[in-house]
């Protein structure tokens, strides 16, 4: 995954200057951001605190954990099935 060169803490830092007053099109000039990346941290990040935001990260982290053993479980059934399918 590509990493960005904001953290969680700057970005809802971001859109809480957007929700002090600042626009849109000054935020993306003055950070060197796009309007469409604005937009979809506002979506993703928009009303998050900190907290929830590192809360947020880390239940993504175990669900990319915990997808990974499922995939690896699967794999392992299919190839038993498979040698057991051989033998018969």
């Amino acid at each position: 995954m590509k990493r960005s060169r904001f953290s969680e803490e700057a970005i809802i830092g971001i859109l809480k200057e957007h929700q002090a007053g600042l626009s849109a099109a000054e935020l993306c000039r003055k950070h060197g951001i796009s309007d469409a990346t604005f937009y979809n941290w506002r979506s993703k990040y928009g009303g998050m605190d900190v907290s929830d935001a590192k809360k947020l990260k880390a239940l993504e982290v175990e669900n990319a954990k915990l997808k990974k053993l499922l995939a690896e479980s699967v794999m392992d059934v299919s190839t038993l099935k498979e040698m057991l399918g051989k033998n018969f």
